[in-house]
């Protein structure tokens, strides 16, 4: 959730993956590893990139994880084709 978060936050703001990559100080390869989830990313950029976003990293009510969860997928998907990739399906039946 916070990779969309993240990657959502950037796009919000008109930033391109260079511009967002420079202001964090890291290079574009590893802001796509962030903004894909990937876990080798240390959390301290990827709570840096989260800040100069404006993601808030501390929620108050838990529980309501999901339906931000659901909201968020629901934006990116509002997003023109052209500025997303199509997920992945994932064959998970046994």
């Amino acid at each position: 959730m916070l990779a969309k978060q993240i990657r959502l936050g950037r796009k919000q703001r008109r930033w391109t993956e260079h511009e967002l990559a420079e202001r964090a100080g890291i290079s574009r390869a590893t802001l796509q590893k962030i903004e894909k989830g990937d876990l080798s990313v240390a959390i301290g950029i990827v709570l840096e990139v989260a800040v100069l976003v404006g993601v808030p990293l501390f929620v108050q009510e838990p529980d309501s994880l999901t339906a931000h969860i659901s909201r968020m997928n629901d934006k990116l998907a509002l997003l023109p084709s052209a500025v997303r990739k199509p997920e992945k399906s994932v064959d998970d039946d046994f």
